[in-house]
């Protein structure tokens, strides 16, 4: 897998650009279930985003996507999570079906800090298919995704991504949903007695409006299934945010 994660940091340093968002969102979880959520917090979004598909070169990139998200849940406001993706797919052929390669990893800190935790590194392949639909732009990803836990975890992951600009660009509807699956056993004493397959999703639709120049207000919807609780429920919760195009 280092191998891996070693050739697609190479193709991303070869296509990265220079533009760029910086949002700042709050999180309203508390305020909708607070049983489950001590508190309301702040994050902090880094995001790179580049569609190409184009050159003469026999490796032709396409989308590349860069996300870094900072939760300020601790103490003080203190960073508490922070979690990195990067993907990026290309092509050495003709039809627009694309290779498709991610990394993804993280950590927290919780209190006490004795039970802070690993996000595993994610390491996926597979292919995209972008494509354009009544003035809005999407792409179909469905990939292999390994994840190293004591007993690792092999499985298909399913993303589909989505983005329409109204009001002559004034207005966003972004986005994007995942689904898929991992072993209940990780192989850990908390899980070496189970058996099967867990089914995960995650969305994070979101709508913003340009109020001047490059900054932008809007609210985003997190919707987990099987990400924060084991038990057979949905959790939704809305954050209000404020976006800058850097």
């Amino acid at each position: 897998m280092k191998y891996f994660l070693l050739l697609a940091c190479m193709l991303i340093t070869g296509f990265i650009g220079i533009s760029q968002t910086l949002q700042l969102h709050y999180d309203l979880r508390h305020t909708m279930d607070p049983a489950n959520n001590p508190k309301n917090f702040p994050t902090l979004y880094f995001e790179y985003f580049k569609n190409q598909d184009s050159g003469r070169a026999f490796i032709k990139p396409g989308s590349f996507l860069f996300k870094m998200q900072a939760d300020l849940l601790g103490q003080d406001a203190n960073i508490g999570k922070v979690y990195v993706q990067v993907s990026q797919t290309l092509r050495c052929w003709q039809p627009r079906v694309l290779l498709h390669l991610s990394y993804s990893g993280g950590l927290g800190v919780t209190e006490p800090k004795e039970y802070s935790y690993y996000i595993l590194n994610t390491y996926a392949v597979g292919v995209a298919y972008p494509f354009e639909w009544k003035g809005g732009y999407f792409s179909s990803v469905l990939d292999y995704k390994y994840v190293p836990y004591t007993k690792p975890s092999s499985d298909f992951l399913y993303t589909f991504y989505f983005y329409k600009g109204f009001l002559n660009y004034r207005g966003e509807l972004a986005g994007d949903f995942s689904f898929w699956t991992e072993n209940k056993n990780h192989g850990d004493i908390l899980t070496n007695n189970l058996t099967g397959k867990r089914f995960f999703f995650y969305a994070e639709p979101q709508l913003w409006y340009r109020i001047a120049g490059s900054v932008s207000i809007g609210t985003k919807i997190n919707i987990y299934y099987h990400i924060y609780t084991n038990a057979d429920r949905w959790q939704v919760y809305p954050a209000a945010a404020v976006k800058w195009k850097l």
